[in-house]
């Protein structure tokens, strides 16, 4: 059986990927995720959801979370998205992702993870925040994403610049994790 999405014949039983969309807060993760996930026929998830309370409760206080907070966190991501692949599904996963460490812990053993790193100005980052009031994160925390933010190597991650409209964003990653999974 074949799967065709946005004029291209996918079929089931394709290598699945693991795309982690990954950028600090305001950067449109979710967004972009959600529309990536959907053009692959992927199942989406979004790294916040999988938060303990204890994290989302220091969060909502401004409070900047640990490596000890982060860790059992990223431990939970990192089996969700080996369950995925292993199934055969592939998952589109929205996920700050802000050291290299913390990419290092996400990355499933025995399979293949894609990076899309989604970059912006501070000052349209902090206008977004600012705008959104459907979300834990508060916008005080924009600087200390920023400063903990170690940003991937160009050649380990597709970057996009969020000052482009999503849709560009959306198709240029398209293109590029098809492309170089076929």
């Amino acid at each position: 059986m074949k799967i065709v999405r946005w004029g291209r014949p996918m079929s089931e039983t394709r290598h699945p990927m693991a795309i982690v969309v990954m950028g600090v807060c305001g950067t449109g993760k979710s967004t972009i995720g959600r529309e990536i996930a959907d053009r692959l026929g992927y199942p989406y998830e979004d790294a916040d959801d999988f938060h303990p309370e204890s994290n989302v409760v220091k969060m909502r206080s401004g409070t900047a979370l640990t490596d000890a907070d982060r860790k059992p966190w990223l431990d939970r991501l990192r089996a969700l998205m080996t369950q995925h692949l292993t199934d055969g599904s592939g998952i589109v996963l929205a996920c700050s992702a802000l050291r290299e460490d913390y990419r290092a812990q996400l990355k499933p053993a025995d399979h293949d993870l894609k990076w899309l790193f989604l970059q912006g100005d501070r000052e349209l980052l902090a206008q977004r925040l600012q705008s959104r009031s459907d979300h834990y994160m508060p916008p005080t925390l924009l600087d200390s994403q920023l400063a903990t933010l170690e940003v991937p190597d160009p050649n380990e991650a597709l970057w996009c610049n969020v000052i482009d409209p999503p849709e560009t964003i959306v198709q240029t990653a398209w293109e590029h994790f098809t492309q170089t999974t076929s």
